[in-house]
């Protein structure tokens, strides 16, 4: 069952795809998508009752790990470095007044 992809078909995804093609480009365009199209059409005649659909080729688990605290607040150590701090936090000038 071949699939003929018109000349607006090509010029209409040219411009979704702000693509300039020549006659040549346009041509061959034509009979790549042609092609994929053909090929879709042959994957639909396969049979897949009762095949169930999944995302990954692999097994795939939860990645994500646990949160776990590790320590505790140290902010007095980090203060540590602060230019200027005040009442337990840095202390920035001033952006705005």
């Amino acid at each position: 069952m071949a699939n003929i992809i018109s000349d607006e078909t090509i010029e209409y995804v040219g411009i979704l795809a702000k693509l300039e093609l020549s006659g040549e480009e346009r041509e061959q365009a034509k009979k790549d998508m042609g092609r994929m199209l053909d090929y879709i059409d042959k994957l639909n005649e396969l049979d897949t009752e009762g095949v169930e659909p999944m995302s990954h080729i692999f097994p795939v688990n939860n990645v994500f790990r646990s949160d776990e605290v590790t320590n505790d607040d140290d902010s007095e150590n980090m203060l540590l470095n602060a230019p200027k701090k005040k009442e337990g936090t840095y202390m920035v000038p001033k952006t705005f007044d």
